[in-house]
């Protein structure tokens, strides 16, 4: 008998959905809906800085109200809080170590922005492997000057992977992105083990997410073999982008929950208008979440990034 398929959205409460965010989430929501799945709702909020339980609520509220629900977790249940997962962290850290392959990185942030080369093409920076090189006596050193973060040296192979709307991807994570901080200097997992560790606990077997995530997969996936994990299908839908070409984000506000629920007044023209863009409707016509699942296929999704020009959509 087949696997029952478990889907997750995972959003981090660092403040109010914007269109990318419920694009996302309704992606992930058709894909574990069409299969009969169980869909689950983590909420990510390792930072304690910038996370705040508010957030985390209205996420639900949002959620509910565009008729997105789901299965097990949200901001209710401790179990899918990752401030609450500590404990499972530092299990899959012990494992890591046990391999010998950790060390402290003492690298401040403008010794990394200096030291780290641009990978080719799209500016993104790789880790050099410094503090790895660094002898004994030189880690007792600089231990006395700062507290370390604590870095996977990752191991050298090729990763491949058949995404469900990019196709066959193979890359290299030991060149890059290069060695992975998995826990920062002040004690707080990074989302690279945080997401592994929950993904295969929680039994995902399904992820759809950005595709600005595309690039931190071949690192998960050999995260997944070093912990003993099996992995899930992973499937990285286009970014929406405004006109200028920048990713649409929290930080700047664009088109949050707030705006569109005030617009539109209800969930399905809103819907409809997404569906449509993202190439699930031929036109942008009222529709429910529910109506959506019998038109959800992955080829139909479009295959580059998708513009949004907010003045089209009447939100200011």
């Amino acid at each position: 008998m087949p696997q029952t398929v478990r889907g997750r959205f995972a959003p981090s409460p660092s403040g109010r959905m914007h269109l990318g965010n419920i694009y996302c989430a309704l992606a992930a929501w058709l894909s574990c809906r069409a299969q009969g799945g169980t869909m689950l709702l983590r909420i990510e909020d390792l930072d304690p800085d910038r996370s705040k339980p508010e957030y985390a609520r209205l996420i639900a509220d949002d959620l509910l109200w565009l008729g997105l629900d789901w299965d097990e977790g949200g901001p209710g249940d401790r179990s899918f809080l990752q401030s609450t997962r500590g404990a499972l962290y530092e299990n899959a850290l012990d494992t890591l170590r046990a391999q010998g392959l950790l060390y402290p990185c003492f690298c401040t942030r403008a010794e990394l922005h200096a030291a780290q080369a641009p990978h080719a093409g799209d500016g993104r920076a790789v880790y050099d492997g410094r503090c790895r090189r660094l002898t004994p006596a030189e880690r007792e050193r600089l231990a006395e000057q700062r507290a370390p973060a604590l870095r996977l040296a990752v191991p050298d192979g090729e990763i491949c992977f058949d995404d469900l709307f990019c196709g066959r991807v193979c890359r290299d994570p030991a060149r890059d992105p290069g060695d992975i901080i998995v826990r920062r200097r002040d004690g707080v997992f990074a989302y690279q083990l945080a997401v592994v560790v929950d993904d295969a606990l929680m039994g995902v077997s399904e992820v759809i997410r950005g595709r600005d995530l595309l690039d931190s997969t071949p690192v998960q996936l050999r995260l997944y073999q070093l912990l003993g994990y099996r992995p899930p299908r992973f499937g990285h839908i286009p970014l929406l982008v405004a006109p200028d070409g920048r990713r649409l984000s929290k930080r700047e506000r664009d088109l949050d929950m707030g705006a569109l629920r005030a617009h539109f007044g209800a969930p399905e023209p809103l819907l409809g208008r997404l569906a449509c863009a993202a190439g699930l409707l031929p036109r942008p016509e009222p529709v429910s979440a529910r109506d959506l699942i019998a038109l959800y296929r992955p080829d139909a999704f479009s295959r580059g990034d998708i513009v949004i020009d907010p003045a089209d959509w009447a939100v200011s």
